[in-house]
């Protein structure tokens, strides 16, 4: 398909957060417990505090698998992320846009969220995706530096110009692409920012953009 390529980050944009909240806070802490024999919440507050000193600028805080080993809890993460997965839920805004557009354009998914969880997360919305990255399974690096943004043009194999990035945090999404050259919008659901580049709902994308 000739055009602009659409690149869609997904938890936050396309999804809510509460499958990724409910594994995290809700499903880690209550294997810790049982594992480690302790309390729930003196669990969820000792994992609240390790996500916390890892931080979402590093690649590790989104890998489920490295959270199984660094608190010693087996290797039965994807039966963790099948149980929470009754969870997932996505914006309503998102596949009637998603559907819409992919009719025009080619749709590519870029998230930070590891594979483990895309696989879970995209079943019912697969077919829109020309291409589905992990940044951090399959480059281990998160979006939040333009140089990632060059690096996933030299793997799709387009010019900045001809890519335009669609996300929800500020940083991510909209600092670190448009600093690569990437034509970008900025997701803000709760309408607090404005101006050029800012979009509340996938609506507003698809009125744009058709």
């Amino acid at each position: 398909m000739n055009g602009p390529v659409l690149s869609f980050d997904l938890t936050g944009t396309l999804s809510t957060f509460n499958f990724c909240d409910s594994v995290y806070f809700e499903g880690l802490p209550r294997l810790y417990s049982v594992t480690h024999d302790v309390d729930v919440e003196e669990a969820r507050g000792y994992l609240t505090q390790c996500y916390d000193e890892v931080g979402d600028h590093e690649a590790d805080w989104y890998d489920i698998a490295y959270w199984f080993d660094r608190f010693r809890l087996g290797d039965g993460w994807h039966g963790l992320l099948h149980e929470y997965s009754r969870n997932i839920e996505f914006f309503p805004d998102a596949e009637p846009v998603l559907k819409n557009l992919s009719r025009k354009y080619e749709i590519i998914l870029v998230s930070n969220a590891c594979s483990a969880f895309l696989d879970f997360e995209l079943v019912s919305f697969k077919q829109y995706f020309s291409r589905i990255i992990s940044c951090v399974s399959d480059f281990r690096q998160v979006k939040k530096t333009s140089e990632f943004y060059r690096k996933l043009c030299d793997h799709i194999d387009r010019q900045p110009g001809e890519i335009i990035h669609v996300g929800d945090h500020w940083q991510f999404d909209f600092i670190a692409p448009t600093g690569a050259g990437l034509k970008a919008y900025y997701l803000d659901r709760k309408g607090i920012s404005n101006g050029d580049g800012v979009i509340h709902t996938l609506h507003e994308l698809e009125d744009k953009l058709l």
